[in-house]
């Protein structure tokens, strides 16, 4: 049987760590980090994200405000919010939760956020420095993927890591803190010949391509560590499920993930972590 990793339990150890931490920031700094959420429509996975968000940040201390716009925002206006906040030495961190509607462009508002706030990981300087090994924020989901690696023990040095996905949130920069941790890393996509084969060579499998139990057995080497990125609905079931068969994988896996409870906690635990660390640069520089 599986060593299973419950994002949901480290998280909850970690968030409290950071609530005491954050406890001691009033006496300090004379006040406590600030994560402004800009939600842009109604869209149910991301109201959902962003009330976890909200939820998390009560929980480790942290000030939430969360401006709700509808979904025909003109791009120049909410382009004019993101440079007020940034404008603003109250706001530690920023996030425009996506996806956005079709009529604004992602990349250019991502690119209006201050770099110094962007506890996305996403802005272009940032994603520079990850790759170029210089201090940056990560992205919140490929760092909460290294912390559950190492708090189960797992070596990743040395490693033959195989990453099902090359999206610039999750399979990209997953990769790049794999290599840094010096395992050596295969990205495989949606045009890569024998998929099967090059993932049973993986002693650690990242999956993050979107498909609901696309991983099966069959794809999976005995012993092998196997982290599930994936959010999707079981179609023949409508319950939560990941990219990977979780009932047929576990058994031949030493390490895994499950969905829900597995990734999903981590990327909203690293958000936290991220707004702490932005918000102590911020005042370790003045």
């Amino acid at each position: 049987m599986a060593n299973i990793i419950s994002g949901k339990e480290l998280s909850a150890r970690l968030k409290a760590d950071m609530a005491a931490e954050v406890a001691t920031f009033g006496a300090k700094y004379g006040r406590v980090p600030h994560l402004t959420v800009i939600l842009v429509g109604e869209d149910p996975g991301s109201v959902s994200y962003v009330t976890g968000k909200a939820k998390a940040s009560a929980e480790v201390g942290i000030r939430n405000t969360t401006i709700r716009k509808p979904a025909t925002i003109a791009e120049e206006e909410l382009l004019g919010i993101i440079a007020g906040l940034n404008a603003d030495p109250e706001v530690d961190g920023i996030l425009v939760q996506l996806p956005l509607p079709k009529h604004i462009d992602e990349q250019k508002v991502i690119a209006a956020i201050d770099e110094t706030k962007d506890v996305d990981g996403f802005h272009p300087l940032n994603v520079a420095a990850l790759w170029q090994k210089q201090p940056c924020t990560l992205p919140c989901t490929p760092k909460g993927i290294v912390k559950m690696l190492k708090t189960a023990g797992v070596e990743i040095a040395g490693k033959r890591a195989v990453v099902i996905g090359r999206s610039n949130i999750v399979g990209l920069p997953v990769s790049k803190l794999l290599l840094d941790e010096n395992a050596t890393v295969t990205v495989t996509h949606s045009r890569t010949r024998d998929l099967a084969e090059v993932t049973r060579g993986a002693e650690i499998l990242v999956v993050a391509i979107g498909r609901p139990k696309f991983v099966t057995a069959d794809m999976v080497a005995e012993g092998a560590v196997v982290i599930d990125v994936g959010v999707n609905r079981d179609p023949e079931t409508g319950k939560l499920c990941g990219d990977v068969d979780f009932a047929a994988v576990e058994p031949k896996a030493s390490v895994i993930t499950p969905v829900p409870g597995g990734v999903g906690p981590m990327t909203i635990c690293c958000l936290m972590e991220n707004t702490i660390e932005c918000f102590l640069r911020k005042m370790q520089a003045r």
